[in-house]
């Protein structure tokens, strides 16, 4: 039996139906989950002398957010930590869900002038556990005062670029480039960032932690 031919409006008004009960069952994309940061440093990255909301790792995390880059950022900062001390302290400073790791260590081995072949053995030791971990590394690279001498300076800072060419990380050369000795920028000691100085790195430094970021969804995918 038939009822013969719906009526125009009664065909637009069943697929205008069927088309808002599709929007409606299907499910929105999940929002990306956060990627879990640990940056693991010195009193450069734990905020010496500034207020904790003005710290390296949280001024980051807003930097991110407000270019819709979702992340937690854990500060693991130990002002006077050197990159020996780094290395004693990895396994408990880096926890299980870890992600990725933002390594700023080392001015504290030039200001106490520590041979570069003990600080090159540290940090190569802590970017061969993090490796194991399967942990994807931003290696901040850092300068010797030049007061040091020149075969020390450059033995320093060279071993920053070969150990990040070696363990194939993300590198950023100097972290306190642009800041460093600029008195607007750093506190009294003309060693610690201010809060403005805080925001020049994180300025300066945002593309290789967002190229960080990708490195660490492509190891969650995989």
């Amino acid at each position: 039996m038939s009822y013969g031919r719906i009526p125009r409006f009664a065909q637009i008004a069943v697929v205008t139906f069927a088309c808002a009960m599709w929007v409606a069952v299907t499910p929105a994309p999940a929002q990306e989950r956060p990627v879990k940061i640990v940056a693991f440093g010195d009193s450069l990255t734990a905020g010496y002398g500034l207020p904790a909301e003005a710290a390296f790792p949280v001024r980051l995390g807003k930097a991110l957010a407000a270019k819709g880059v979702s992340a937690e950022i854990v500060n693991a900062g130990v002002s006077g930590d050197t990159t020996t001390g780094g290395l004693g302290r990895l396994d408990w400073s880096i926890p299980d869900g870890t992600e990725a790791v933002i390594l700023e260590l080392g001015a504290n081995d030039a200001l106490r002038g520590i041979d570069p072949a003990v600080t090159r053995k540290a940090l190569d030791g802590i970017l061969t556990k993090l490796k194991e971990r399967k942990i994807p590394v931003l290696l901040c690279g850092m300068y010797a005062p030049p007061n040091m001498g020149g075969a020390y300076v450059d033995a320093f800072s060279r071993l920053y670029s070969e150990l990040a060419t070696t363990h194939n990380v993300v590198f950023y050369p100097f972290f306190l480039d642009g800041v460093a000795a600029d008195e607007k920028l750093n506190q009294r000691d003309g060693i610690h960032p201010s809060a403005a100085g805080v925001d020049v790195i994180v300025a300066r430094i945002l593309p290789k932690v967002e190229e960080l970021i990708v490195r660490a969804r492509a190891a969650r995918a995989s």
